[in-house]
């Protein structure tokens, strides 16, 4: 791989919270890749700026990062013809060249992981510990999906006709309009788009507007040369990416969804907003993928091991500052062991977070990503309390979109808390007394992404596994996503599966070739 010295970019950003330590209040500046930092859509191999422009802030300053071209119905109308006529030669590329492909862009994320991690830092709020871990996550989907490439068997059916065979034929289902979240700007990207082109579709991606850059950078590192060094080479319309404004998100969205030229849709976002786009893609009969929201039990039995259980529940509650969709949201213990592990995880909560920008290495928990979301926990803490419960831990709405990390007792199943998603860093803690009790809690939810328990009983191990009503569970373990295994939900958490051997499958349609006429 040849190497090049990169020209480099900086913005500096002001961070003055009254409520947070004196040591935080400092000028961060964000310094990548001058050639990562990309404002302009990127349609057709091409980077293309819109009539108008939206801010990026940094959520942790609520200072502006840069300014990204607002694309509307017309580029993503571009878009999609662009990833259409792509199509039909993409399609044709053998499996181990689109193998090969996504093998160097693999090597690229990873080459230039310290750049694309500080992008997600300044505009999604992460630590950038937990930014690094996801531009490794990310690049594992491309690794995954470079070698299931080459794994799209079909199959050759006995025939019930001795003059003829039956075969059964694994052929991709053309462009996807790809629409992820902001919370894991980069790797929800790789999961969706490492699959598509790896069954020989291509896409057009939209960015949540929180977070374009990550998407940008993306782009930028799948290029063929002569832009950074050694790039990934994936041809130009088979990878394309329209971000857009919160006010323009709805028309783009439903271009996307309605265009007779797509043929599928992977979103990763709320439930509401995936009902919405399915009925847009109702129209055209798409092929659809939906990863949408969640509300995760997280049960400890008497049984368990109460500091295993403890490292569970902080690593599942306050990664991305409880930000994730498998984010441990509604905590039940029981009796016996309630005050014991209430007591440690107090004690661990005290030791391990600290709040500050994502730069800073001893940050744990950044802000969240908009006031909005701050506003959110707040009420839910309020709620709470004024329903009954104690705060333990924080419970108070710094400056800004930072939040303290919030431990809350006495909680009960009518609080707003135990009823819808917080997405932010608050642990209510719910007792119970039978393992029945606490299973008819966890499954009283309209969704079912993941859920979690902590026992040594084996009996009682497989009784709750298969008994909660999600589509992933965590047994003895807080953090369970990896490429190898499948990722979606039931119930109203969605549709499909992504990553594992089954994500590949959602991008493929399977043709049935009757051959005839043979003598026997």
């Amino acid at each position: 791989m040849a190497t090049v010295c990169l020209l480099r970019t900086r913005c500096f950003l002001r961070q003055v919270l009254p409520g947070l330590p004196a040591a935080m209040q400092r000028q961060y500046s964000l310094d990548v890749s001058a050639q990562l930092l990309r404002t302009q859509s990127y349609v057709d191999g091409r980077w293309v700026s819109a009539a108008s422009v939206f801010p990026v802030l940094d959520p942790a300053t609520g200072q502006e990062i840069a300014r990204v071209s607002d694309c509307g119905p017309a580029e993503a109308k571009q878009a999609v013809d662009a990833a259409y006529k792509a199509f039909y030669s993409w399609k044709e590329r053998t499996a181990k060249e689109r193998s090969v492909l996504l093998r160097k862009w693999f090597d690229l994320l990873t080459l230039h992981k310290e750049d694309l991690a500080k992008l997600i830092t300044f505009e999604c709020g992460k630590p950038m510990k937990e930014s690094l871990g996801e531009i490794a996550y990310a690049a594992s989907f491309l690794e995954w999906f470079s070698e299931e490439a080459r794994r799209t068997y079909g199959d050759v059916v006995p025939s019930a006709a001795k003059d003829r065979k039956i075969l059964l034929l694994k052929q991709p289902v053309g462009v996807a309009s790809i629409i992820t979240p902001w919370n894991f700007p980069s790797a929800m990207i790789t999961r969706k788009v490492g699959a598509a082109l790896a069954a020989g579709c291509t896409v057009v991606v939209k960015p949540a507007e929180d977070t374009p850059l990550s998407a940008l950078a993306l782009a930028e590192v799948s290029l063929p040369p002569p832009h950074l060094a050694g790039q990934a080479g994936i041809p130009a319309g088979v990878f394309n990416v329209v971000p857009c404004s919160r006010e323009k998100t709805p028309s783009v969205g439903e271009v996307l969804c309605t265009d007779p030229l797509v043929a599928k849709v992977s979103f990763t976002g709320s439930t509401a907003t995936g009902k919405i786009l399915l009925k847009h893609a109702a129209d055209t009969v798409k092929r659809v993928s939906m990863e949408l929201g969640g509300h995760a039990p997280f049960i400890v039995f008497d049984s368990a091991d109460v500091d295993a259980a403890v490292a569970g529940a902080m690593g599942s509650k306050f990664r991305n500052s409880g930000q994730t969709c498998v984010c441990s949201n509604r905590f039940l213990v029981q009796s016996g062991i309630h005050d014991r592990f209430m007591e440690k995880l107090g004690g661990a909560m005290d030791a391990e977070l600290r709040l500050g920008h994502g730069s800073e290495p001893t940050t744990t928990q950044g802000p969240l990503i908009n006031t909005r979301a701050a506003e959110k926990v707040a009420h839910q803490i309020s709620d709470a309390v004024s329903r009954g419960a104690t705060v333990l831990r924080g419970g108070k709405r710094l400056d800004g979109s930072f939040m303290q990390p919030t431990l809350l007792a006495g909680v009960t199943t009518d609080m707003l808390c135990t009823r819808e998603e917080t997405f932010g860093p608050l642990l209510p803690v719910i007792r119970f007394n039978t393992e029945e009790e606490a299973l008819a809690i966890a499954n009283a939810s309209h969704v079912g992404l993941a859920g979690y328990f902590y026992s040594q009983d084996v009996s009682q191990i497989w009784r709750v596994a298969e008994a909660l009503e999600v589509g992933m569970v965590g047994v003895n373990e807080g953090l369970l996503s990896t490429p190898e295994a499948s990722f979606g939900g039931v119930k109203q958490s969605g549709l499909g599966r992504e990553g594992s051997k089954y994500g590949i499958e959602e991008y493929l349609d399977v043709k049935y070739m009757c051959f005839g006429g043979l003598k026997p």
